[in-house]
């Protein structure tokens, strides 16, 4: 984990992950204590918006690209910008949200779109990053 803190100073983390097994959990650890370096500390509640819009992204990632995802955070002066890179082309889309069976359709559009400021899809050649702002 790389990372910097400080008053005015742009602080980075920037953690790959193989895409299986515990992947989510290590993102989300890495992404607290990074959030954990940040100074001045925030309200439980923006921590909380921030760790449930990587849990999503990493965990979409997880779930619809084979291989390895790059969680990056980078925090300036009120906002913490989220960017989840995967190896599937597919751009996010909207699911009618699963009420019974589980399967999820709640993140994209229930919580990522709604928490966050900004998104953006990036592709790239074998991939794409997603790119989401939050305020800080």
């Amino acid at each position: 984990m790389e990372s910097s803190a400080g008053s005015g100073v742009q602080a980075l983390l920037c953690v790959a992950f193989d895409g299986g097994s515990g992947t989510c959990v290590h993102a989300r650890e890495n992404a607290a204590a990074f959030l954990a370096t940040l100074a001045p500390a925030r309200r439980d509640e923006a921590v909380g918006e921030v760790l449930l819009v990587v849990s999503e992204l990493v965990t979409n990632a997880v779930r619809h690209a084979p291989g390895p995802v790059v969680l990056a955070l980078n925090a300036g002066t009120g906002i913490v910008r989220i960017t989840v890179r995967d190896t599937s082309t597919a751009r996010p889309a909207p699911r009618t949200p699963d009420l019974v069976g589980g399967t999820g359709g709640f993140g994209w559009t229930t919580i990522i779109q709604r928490l966050a400021t900004d998104i953006r899809v990036v592709p790239y050649p074998g991939g794409k990053e997603i790119h989401a702002v939050l305020p800080w």
